[in-house]
């Protein structure tokens, strides 16, 4: 895609890479969760293989949302907060792309985070978002996926990796954000083109 000799034209590809501090609650959560688990393993009480991977994932969610690795439904704010330094970073980046007439994908390995940011993200920026993932029908993506393209479609459109990292073209968008990093960083690259096809202006 980037050979010149080929000629395909397609616009610079920048990839920023943003490092967003914990929130209180959150460190104090990935602190317990720490010691949680060191005291697991102390005792032996399950494999430390499958501990470890298990953690991983654990770890993950606290990044992206408390209310992510509790799944208790509690909401994205606290009196008019955010709980998670990583969700107010993202409203930042959206709106910022939404200002400067943008169209963003949202990207995430948890259906169940975007699930969690749409409402909130609704309410925000006063608009519609779709959520493309695994459990829709190959009528329904294709419907989200023509919805997107269209000149009068929605300008965010949240997807978990696995639904929507291959096979699909959504050249509308200019901004790509990964919500939380995939274990493969192919895969987080197969998905960014999603966007970074020809037809891309």
């Amino acid at each position: 895609k980037t050979d010149a000799a080929v000629g395909l034209n397609l616009p610079e590809k920048s990839t920023i890479v943003e490092k967003v501090p914990l929130s209180r609650e959150q460190a104090a959560l990935y602190e317990a969760y720490v010691h949680d688990l060191e005291e697991r393993l102390s005792r032996r009480k399950e494999k430390r293989r499958g501990a470890i991977l298990g953690a991983l994932v654990r770890f993950k969610q606290i990044c992206d949302h408390p209310a992510l690795f509790a799944g208790d439904g509690s909401p994205l704010m606290k009196n008019g907060r955010h709980r998670s330094m990583k969700v107010k970073r993202i409203f930042e980046i959206v709106n910022e792309a939404l200002l400067e007439g943008r169209r963003v994908l949202l990207f995430t390995q948890f259906p169940s985070f975007g699930r969690l940011l749409i409402p909130e993200m609704e309410r925000e920026f006063a608009m519609d978002i779709p959520m493309l993932h695994g459990g829709l029908s190959r009528a329904q993506r294709t419907r989200l996926v023509e919805e997107f393209q269209s000149e009068n479609g929605p300008k965010v459109m949240v997807l978990s990796v696995r639904a929507g990292g291959t096979g699909i073209t959504l050249t509308k968008a200019s901004v790509v954000v990964h919500m939380d990093r995939w274990w493969n960083p192919a895969v987080e690259d197969q998905a960014t083109d999603r966007a970074y096809r020809i037809g891309q202006e």
